[in-house]
């Protein structure tokens, strides 16, 4: 934690000042995030900053550099990748793609309705995301609308791996980590002690968790994050989740089949949500370079995020990021300002032998400047006179000729 904190970045390496800073969109699970520009390229990113002080006070600092990491090693169309990672002596930066389209909970929350083409679209896309993170042997553990970002084309990037784990081969993993709402029973189960530990399959029913989330614009289990685990696990037991009838037959059995608390009988990965006659018309490799135009556009005459972000980073925020450069340059000068009298005295002296050594520089130069000049002087001298004596002995030469 102290390396963390005091760690200075090399210099010429990529920091702060690379970058200008634009405006606050919003939080993340790294911390906050900002729209930015490389000022050399002058490419547009997302940029995420955390304040080193608060993530070791929270306990948070090997989450952070889990995150980063796992994503250092991830590229995918429908994943949120990442670009740079870098921290000063406050801040931890991590600047990834910059996504427009506003994450799906900001558009539930204006109520846009999905259709189910969309949500079909959506379900499709994550599911190559997190086919391709099994691949990578990654559980991402928190798939819920506020980490679906959409790009301006409308299609979703999935973002925040905060509390993501790497599950090696033949192993489960048994700490219990999620957003309560969205988290699989066999993750409240493990942590009953109930179920050997979890795997993949969890990221499944997160998956369909938020898909009738979008449809319905309400969950299908009612639970909170205050709910107590042994409660949840009730919930799920004694509740049958309802599907409307103005839905299809083929989305019902989807998030049935999503939504299955046996783990064996749940789709848990890209081959059984491929194999379901539901996806039979799907063009996969259409899906994956972003043919398949997505039934919502957002907006892109307007930010798609909560605009009090900007207002909490403007007023609120103790050390807004716009004026870290001051801040910085500020409190360099402070700690000069704050040195002992023994320091300054020294400093002083320094600076004084300094200045003396510079001024018997310049003496010594001015010296031998003069010296050089003065030569030059009189070797254009000698070389003036022997000329006007050659020419007067030729004047004398040409009298006696006469």
């Amino acid at each position: 934690s102290l390396f963390f904190l005091h760690f200075q970045p090399p210099i010429g390496v990529l920091n702060f000042d690379h970058f200008q800073i634009l405006r606050a969109i919003g939080k993340g699970s790294f911390g906050k995030v900002c729209i930015v520009q490389k000022k050399d390229t002058k490419k547009m990113y997302a940029m995420k900053y955390m304040n080193k002080l608060k993530c070791v006070e929270r306990n948070e600092v090997r989450n952070v550099l889990k995150e980063l990491q796992i994503m250092q090693n991830l590229e995918h169309p429908f994943l949120v990748n990442f670009w740079y990672s870098f921290q000063d002596e406050e801040d931890m930066f991590m600047v990834v793609d910059l996504l427009l389209g506003g994450d799906l909970r900001y558009h539930l929350q204006q109520n846009v309705h999905y259709s189910e083409s969309t949500v079909k679209l959506y379900v499709c896309e994550l599911a190559l995301a997190l086919g391709y993170l099994r691949s990578k042997r990654i559980i991402h553990r928190d798939i819920k609308p506020d980490n679906i970002l959409l790009d301006e084309h409308g299609h979703v990037h999935l973002t925040d791996f905060n509390i993501a784990a790497i599950v090696k081969e033949d192993l489960k993993a048994t700490s219990i980590a999620g957003t309560k709402p969205y988290m699989a029973p066999e993750l409240f189960q493990s942590f009953e002690g109930s179920h050997p530990g979890y795997s993949f399959s969890v990221d499944w029913w997160s998956l369909g968790i938020t898909a009738y989330e979008l449809l319905r614009g309400q969950r299908p289990y009612v639970m909170r994050s205050s709910t107590a685990a042994n409660e949840i696990l009730q919930i799920f037991h004694k509740v049958h989740p309802s599907y409307p009838a103005a839905w299809s037959l083929e989305m019902k059995s989807l998030l049935r089949k999503l939504l299955c608390i046996d783990v064996q009988k749940r789709v848990s990965c890209l081959a059984d949500l491929q194999d379901l006659s539901y996806m039979s018309d799907v063009n996969w490799d259409a899906v994956l370079s972003k043919q398949l135009p997505p039934g919502f556009i957002p907006n892109k005459r307007r930010l798609n995020c909560d605009p009090t972000f900007e207002l909490e980073e403007m007023i609120l925020e103790s050390k807004p990021l716009h004026k870290k450069k001051k801040r910085l340059a500020r409190k360099t000068k402070d700690q000069a300002s704050e040195e002992s009298p023994q320091v300054r005295s020294h400093t002083a002296q320094n600076n004084k032998n300094t200045q003396n050594e510079k001024n018997l520089q310049n003496d010594t130069k001015r010296a031998q400047n003069n010296k050089n000049t003065q030569n030059e002087k009189n070797l254009q001298n000698d070389t003036k006179r022997a000329q006007n004596n050659k020419k007067t002995q030729n004047d004398r030469k040409n009298q006696e000729h006469k």
